[in-house]
C-alpha cells in the first residue's frame, strides 16, 4: 500500500535567489525543449529573452525560432550545423568561437533577463571553447540574469557553476528505429 499525499510543506526555508543557471544535459531528447519552456515563462513574464545556438545555423529555420521571434526573442543560430556534415573542423571552430563571443556580450550587456546557450556543451566538450573562460563569464554575469545551458556531455565544471541541473536519459527514441527527425515534433 502507497503512503498518502504528503501534508507538511518540505520546502518551509527557502529563499529568493536574483537569478538562476539551469544545466540541460544527457542522452535524452528534450534539452532544448525544456529550455525553450522556461523561455516561454520568461516572455509571459514580461522578460527580455536572448537565444544563443551553438550547433544550428541560420539555414535551419526551426519552429521554436519561429515562434520565439512572433513573441520578440532575440535569435543567434551562429553554428556551423553537424559536425559529420562539415567540410573544415578548423573553421566550425572558428564559428564556435565566434558564436561564444556573441554569448558573452550578450550576457554581460546585461539587457536581457534571460539567455538560453543552447548546444553550448558540445563546442566545450571538443575543446572548442575555453571552459574556464564560459565558467567565469557566468559567474560574473549581472545579477539578474538567468541562463539555461543546453547539451549532452556537460562538463563537471558547468555542473558545479549550475543551480539546477536535469540530465535527461534516453529510453526509447524513434531515431533507433529508423524514423528521421519530423517538423512540429523534432525541430
Amino acid at each position: 500500500m502507497t503512503e498518502g499525499p504528503p501534508t507538511d510543506d518540505p520546502t518551509p526555508e527557502l529563499r529568493r535567489a536574483p537569478s538562476l543557471v539551469l544545466l540541460n544535459t544527457g542522452d535524452g531528447k528534450g534539452k532544448s525543449t525544456a529550455a525553450m519552456g522556461v523561455m516561454l515563462r520568461s516572455v509571459a513574464r514580461g522578460w527580455r529573452v536572448a537565444v544563443v545556438q551553438f550547433l544550428k545555423s541560420g539555414d535551419w529555420a526551426t519552429g521554436e525560432q519561429k515562434a520565439a521571434e512572433r513573441l520578440g526573442v532575440d535569435w543567434w543560430a551562429l553554428g556551423d550545423g553537424f559536425t559529420w556534415d562539415s567540410d573544415d573542423l578548423d573553421k566550425s571552430a572558428e564559428v564556435a568561437r565566434e558564436a561564444w563571443k556573441k554569448a558573452e556580450e550578450i550576457i554581460a550587456s546585461g539587457e536581457y533577463s534571460l539567455v538560453i546557450l543552447d548546444e553550448v556543451t558540445y563546442p566545450l566538450t571538443w575543446g572548442w571553447v575555453d571552459l574556464d573562460e564560459v565558467t567565469r563569464v557566468i559567474r560574473a554575469r549581472p545579477q539578474h540574469v538567468n541562463l539555461v545551458l543546453t547539451g549532452r556531455d556537460a562538463p563537471d565544471e558547468l555542473v558545479e557553476v549550475a543551480d539546477t541541473v536535469t540530465e535527461m536519459r534516453n529510453v526509447k527514441h524513434a531515431f533507433q528505429q529508423g524514423i528521421r527527425a519530423k517538423k512540429g515534433i523534432d525541430f
